[in-house]
């Protein structure tokens, strides 16, 4: 009887609940316990195969001066920012793209509190054309595209992040 009643209070996995007392701890009993990983979900690079496509939608749209389809843009921008994460670990610089996702990347003085000491921002359609290579980081800020302030928010030698699919055009 002492093992059952042992059993209740730790669970399963025989880790006991954190932060869970009492009747939520039998609602949650059964339930595997949680992963805690580095990077959340919605800031990993997405799958190549649908990245390819969204890709070629977004820049034939641009190429036809249209507007390319939000569920494209939104996989995009946070495929490409996880890869920016990734391939420049840090954080001294917010990449900000809205309405779909920001980071904290560049190697250099950690903040803690607030907004960083270097901050980009741009829209989705702007950083796709970056991150794949259609756009140059120089004609972004010169054409007012991407508003880069502060320390460390030359974003030129992470860029590009990704190939371009179709003709090489960069503006």
């Amino acid at each position: 009887m002492a093992d059952s009643t042992r059993r209740e209070q730790t669970g399963p996995s025989g880790a006991k609940p954190v932060g869970v007392s009492g009747r939520q701890r039998d609602r949650y009993r059964d339930q595997p316990p949680i992963k805690l990983t580095r990077v959340p979900s919605r800031l990993r690079p997405a799958d190549p195969v649908a990245v390819s496509q969204a890709l070629e939608r977004v820049l034939a749209a641009v190429d036809e001066r249209a507007a390319p389809e939000a569920g494209d843009l939104r996989l995009l921008v946070r495929h490409y920012l996880a890869l920016l994460a990734t391939r420049a670990p840090g954080r001294s610089v917010e990449v900000r793209v809205p309405p779909y996702a920001a980071i904290q990347c560049v190697p250099g003085p950690r903040h803690t509190r607030g907004t960083p000491p270097g901050v980009v921002e741009t829209d989705p359609v702007t950083w796709v054309l970056l991150s794949a290579g259609r756009l140059t980081w120089a004609a972004a800020r010169d054409a007012g595209s991407v508003i880069a302030s502060g320390e460390r928010t030359d974003l030129s030698e992470y860029l590009p992040l990704g190939p371009a699919e179709g003709p090489e055009k960069k503006n």
